[in-house]
């Protein structure tokens, strides 16, 4: 039977997010939710860097000391939004925000990020954070202040997310109102260099000129022509660097970034 937050997916691509829904998400959860109250924001404290969302079967499942699933919503470091729950998840525990208390009454969103202080949020992962909240804000018609952090809600026990949370209920009160702007891209250039992927590698001239623009970034890479999966990771990570969309798809503006326009 499918749970009450099945509207996720609809309201987060409204706000223009991207979005992918996990198998058997609809009918998952710890049980249904109660009147939904607020929303929770999480880090999730892993130490894998390299991947966009390598808490995702974590989140889903749970652990061998708290059961799954552990958030309705995961967001990976590409600013792509997870749904892994319609219904309600082992993430609050004990606390209080606002005087609201449970797991029944939060939306928990889990995002990617070690909370080092070494591992400074993703511009873009970031700009998702705050645009997907506010989305669910305004579809559930609560005020900003309905959004708390973990460490906001059981202060002494969570530490997360590393984040000013007054400054996220900030922005996302800008963006309620309309007067949020949206972060620039790259403009594109003009030039026909490839598109390339790992899906798509493309031919392997033109991987090995990415590959060896990678390594006079100083990316530790080997220049074979071959996109797998250690290309792809470098990729990411040079997005991720350069405030780009860490897709590990090399187009216009990854190539821009490398110094590497027109050909």
């Amino acid at each position: 039977m499918p749970f009450s937050l099945i509207w996720l997916p609809q309201v987060l691509r409204a706000e223009g997010l991207r979005v992918a829904e996990q198998p058997g998400w609809v009918d998952r959860g710890r049980g249904p939710m109660g009147a939904v109250a607020g929303v929770m924001c999480h880090h999730t404290a892993t130490k894998d860097r390299d991947r966009n969302m390598p808490t995702l079967r974590v989140l889903t499942e749970g652990r061998s000391d708290l059961p799954g699933p552990l958030a309705q919503l995961g967001l990976g470091r590409d600013g792509t939004y997870y749904v892994i729950a319609a219904g309600r998840c082992n993430h609050a525990g004990e606390g209080v925000w606002q005087g609201i208390t449970g797991n029944s009454r939060f939306i928990g969103i889990e995002a990617e990020n070690s909370g080092a202080a070494d591992d400074a949020w993703n511009p873009v992962q970031l700009d998702a954070y705050h645009r997907g909240v506010a989305a669910i804000l305004r579809h559930l018609r609560l005020p900003v202040e309905r959004v708390c952090g973990h460490k906001e809600y059981a202060p002494g026990r969570k530490p997360d997310p590393s984040l000013d949370m007054a400054q996220f209920r900030q922005i996302v009160a800008d963006i309620l109102a309309g007067t949020a702007q949206r972060r620039p891209l790259i403009a594109p250039t003009n030039g026909t260099r490839p598109t390339l992927s790992r899906e798509r590698p493309g031919d392997r001239a033109a991987v090995k000129a990415l590959q060896e623009a990678l390594i006079a970034k100083n990316f530790t890479l080997v220049a074979d022509g071959l996109f797998g999966a250690a290309t792809e990771a470098k990729v990411r990570a040079f997005q991720r660097a350069n405030d780009l969309l860490a897709d590990g798809i090399v187009g216009p503006a990854t190539w821009q970034a490398l110094g590497l326009g027109a050909p």
